[in-house]
């Protein structure tokens, strides 16, 4: 027969280690995090799969000069605001001058990554469409798009990426807007091209040299 009194069994359990609350505080914590992550998971399973970025520009060129800007990958140094966040970063070029096959490789800091542009699809001087590849921070494919549409004595264009996000891309596009992010390196590569083909001498005369390709003269 046990002799302790309830004042010692009082006493014992105030000095005992206090591992059954730190287990029930523990499973609590582990709880929580457990719901945390699952609504976490549940948040990017439903974002949009499909993506698609898009910026616009009136250019007082014609189709045929803004379309010679794009359609060669040697002079999107000039306009291009990616290649201008890293002015340390390799760029390689292959294939064809310009037009449908050409292709620029880069590799630079973690901003912009390592990565290739191939042209698909070269429409003078209606269409360009670009295969672009990343292969860091993490490898991913996207087509790129440029249209030229005259309007008058101008010629608007428009520059586009689509595709489709990942689980990681949905993730990231939890903390960062994407449209806002690309969008407007987009506008400032447009609004660079305005300026170098509405200062061109070429685009006075371009008209008449589309005009002579589609004639054959």
């Amino acid at each position: 027969m046990s002799t302790e009194t309830p004042a010692t069994q009082s006493a014992s359990a105030a000095t005992a280690p206090p591992n059954g609350r730190k287990v029930r505080v523990f499973t609590k914590v582990a709880l929580v995090l457990v719901s945390v992550i699952a609504v976490l998971l549940g948040v990017v399973a439903v974002q949009p799969t499909d993506f698609r970025v898009a910026r616009s520009q009136s250019m007082a060129a014609s189709p045929a000069a803004v379309f010679a800007q794009v359609n060669d990958f040697h002079k999107w140094e000039a306009w291009s605001r990616w290649l201008k966040i890293d002015p340390n970063a390799k760029g390689t070029y292959a294939g064809p001058t310009e037009g449908a096959g050409a292709i620029f490789r880069w590799a630079g800091n973690s901003e912009v990554g390592e990565g290739s542009m191939t042209i698909t699809e070269s429409s003078p001087y209606d269409r360009i469409r670009i295969r672009l590849d990343f292969l860091k921070p993490f490898e991913d494919t996207a087509d790129v798009e440029f249209t030229f549409e005259p309007r008058g004595d101008e010629t608007f264009v428009t520059w586009s990426m689509s595709g489709q996000n990942n689980f990681l891309g949905k993730f990231i596009c939890l903390f960062m807007n994407m449209d806002d992010m690309i969008g407007s390196k987009y506008e400032e590569g447009l609004a660079s091209i305005k300026a170098i083909v509405e200062q061109s001498p070429d685009s006075e005369n371009a008209p008449a040299d589309a005009a002579q390709a589609a004639t054959g003269n």
